[in-house]
């Protein structure tokens, strides 16, 4: 006979460990999920996504016509430029957070504050399409590289900013180095025409110039008259 008794004791075991296992699998699910959405955003408020979606659903008021489509397509290509943007720089800050990650440099929090931008990058990307198609079919293959044309003339403008005003403070550092140059160098001018002055006059005392030899020659004119009168006599 079956000892039905020893071996509902395993399988109790057993359902019991599954159970358990399970439970804590969900829980660990549930609060990795509530952590993750607690964390910062890895990028800003997407403004042009925002200004498109406002001028799309915006109801046409009485008397008012609804928002042209140029107006919308103008809005979305905005909206594929600053995508194209948070592209770059989520391409350009990946590998380096990989190799930092890889070093314990940097916590798993960031990491997957950057897995949650890419994801959201990549249904971007896939709404500005079928939102580019649904204006004109085929649009939405090409949208995206004049949003980054568009994106490169950006970054050349604002280096061209950058560099001129770069340009401007250093002219205004020079011009106030110049200045001050050119007042140290006077300076030195004037020391040393004063010290040449000195200088000539030193040597013209040690020759016995005028200056140290002017006494004694009144004297001895003075003192000659004197002799001569008593020659005569």
């Amino acid at each position: 006979m079956v000892d039905w008794i020893s071996l509902a004791v395993p399988f109790a075991y057993l359902g019991v460990l599954i159970g358990s296992l399970a439970t804590f699998s969900h829980l660990y699910r549930a609060r990795k999920a509530a952590k993750a959405a607690s964390l910062a955003p890895w990028f800003g408020p997407h403004l042009g996504r925002n200004i498109y979606l406002s001028l799309l659903h915006m109801e046409p008021a009485e008397g008012k016509p609804k928002v042209p489509d140029s107006v919308l397509k103008a809005a979305l290509m905005r909206r594929a430029v600053e995508d194209i943007h948070r592209l770059v720089e989520v391409r350009n800050a990946k590998q380096a957070l990989q190799s930092l990650l890889q070093k314990g440099s940097v916590g798993d929090d960031l990491w997957q504050r950057f897995q949650r931008a890419e994801k959201e990058i990549e249904a971007e990307l896939r709404d500005v399409v079928q939102e580019a198609n649904a204006f004109s079919p085929g649009w939405g293959q090409t949208i995206f590289q004049s949003a980054s044309e568009i994106a490169q003339n950006q970054l050349l403008q604002q280096r061209v900013a950058e560099l001129q005003a770069q340009a401007s403070s250093e002219k205004e550092w020079w011009d106030k180095k110049r200045a001050t140059i050119q007042a140290d160098f006077m300076k030195e001018l004037d020391a040393g025409s004063q010290t040449k002055n000195s200088d000539d006059d030193a040597v013209l005392v040690e020759a016995g110039g005028p200056a140290a030899t002017g006494a004694p020659q009144q004297q001895q004119q003075q003192q000659r008259p004197k002799s001569r009168g008593k020659k005569k006599k």
